[in-house]
């Protein structure tokens, strides 16, 4: 399984949380989406641990089998339509979320996440 890793659940591996570091290790694959890495950096920047937190980051980077997911022309092609999709729903998310699950729809990824905002887009395949 290819995962992209949201926010929340990359919280719960570095805080030891067994079940998301055995899903991570499982994957084939994990993909931080730029949105997620802004939020952990935002995150660093305004806790105490700035400097440690981003070392842990630089290193799980690092490892074989993860990259960074950035957009591309057509990630706002993908944007625009879900954003339409809850527009119409009556059910708006944050905007860095939606740039999440426009990455995943577009690179058909599982996103793994606790955020319940994602259950109004269940196109997407997710990992809870």
């Amino acid at each position: 399984m290819r995962l992209a890793l949201d926010t929340n659940r990359y919280v719960d591996m570095c805080r030891g949380n067994a079940q998301v570091i055995a899903n991570v290790a499982q994957a084939e694959m994990v993909l931080v989406p730029f949105a997620v890495l802004a939020e952990l950096r935002a995150g660093f920047l305004v806790g105490n641990q700035a400097k440690s937190n981003e070392r842990a980051l630089q290193r799980f980077l690092a490892k074989p089998g993860v990259d960074i997911l950035f957009a591309s022309e057509t990630t706002t092609v993908h944007y625009a339509q879900l954003y339409r999709q809850l527009r119409e729903q009556g059910t708006p998310i944050p905007t860095n979320l939606l740039w999440i699950a426009a990455l995943c729809a577009e690179h058909r990824l599982t996103l793994y996440s606790r955020d319940e905002h994602f259950a109004h887009l269940p196109q997407l395949d997710r990992l809870d």
